[in-house]
């Protein structure tokens, strides 16, 4: 058997795709809305949506075992995002509560995919851009695997999607990649999202694959600062109550730890 740089087992022939993701943290913005819907760009509501330039955002999920890599279907996806003010929805401090732009749910099909339309994500002080996902077995919260993560984009593509409107209209962001405490977690780079140009916007699928079941690295896993880190959360306001980083002394969370309610 072979091992990725973290230390995971995967098939001595291994392509890009079998080969297993980092898990990241979760950050204080989640919120299980539950929201099956591949256009997220709207408030499911008000029918309201956001402004910003197009992403067509695919997952091809995989599971690993000790000899094999085969596409996982019938697994939730769960995409959550800031819009391109840098805000997150159903969030108290961001007096977003109720609304659930940019949040939204899929199953993988029988080949592991799950696609979305949304926009591409705006920043906030103190982190890169990026998209937080979590993938879920099924749908039984005391026998499913749950795995949390976060991808990323290209700087210089970012540089270029925010001379456009509306992210133009804001002040430069202050946080790349390299100054990105999260991003710099061990094999991150992993997550960075390979997109496209389409005619509407852009386009990128990623690659997630992950080991449901048996032995896993412990080290493939984040348990560090939350996602208002290192910097302030978006606009400024105040982290949630238990937001804060765990201590040095927290155990890391395990890939195939069993969904908590």
């Amino acid at each position: 058997m072979g091992t990725t740089s973290s230390g995971c087992r995967v098939p001595r022939r291994t392509t890009t795709a079998c080969v297993a993701q980092p898990e990241l943290t979760e950050g204080p913005y989640y919120v299980d809305e539950n929201l099956r819907r591949s256009d997220i760009r709207a408030d499911s509501d008000t029918g309201e949506q956001e402004d910003g330039v197009r992403l067509d955002l695919g997952f091809k999920v995989f599971e690993l075992t000790e000899d094999s890599c085969t596409p996982l279907d019938n697994a939730i996806v769960d995409v959550w995002h800031a819009n391109a003010s840098g805000v997150y929805s159903d969030v108290e401090m961001q007096n977003t509560v109720g609304q659930d732009f940019l949040r939204g749910i899929q199953l993988t099909d029988d080949v592991g995919a799950a696609s979305f339309t949304t926009i591409y994500p705006g920043w906030y002080t103190g982190r890169a851009v990026h998209i937080h996902f979590k993938v879920r077995s099924s749908d039984d919260a005391t026998e499913a695997y749950e795995f949390t993560s976060q991808l990323f984009f290209d700087d210089d593509r970012t540089d270029r999607v925010y001379t456009q409107a509306p992210y133009a209209d804001r002040d430069d962001r202050d946080t790349l990649k390299s100054e990105d405490n999260i991003f710099q977690q061990d094999n991150a780079a992993q997550l960075v999202l390979d997109v496209t140009e389409t005619s509407e916007g852009y386009s990128g699928t990623l690659n997630v694959a992950l080991y449901t079941s048996g032995e896993t690295a412990a080290d493939d896993s984040f348990s560090g600062a939350d996602d208002g880190g290192p910097g302030e959360p978006p606009n400024g306001s105040e982290p949630p109550s238990g937001s804060e980083p765990p201590s040095d002394s927290s155990p890391p969370a395990a890939m195939n730890d069993t969904i908590t309610e």
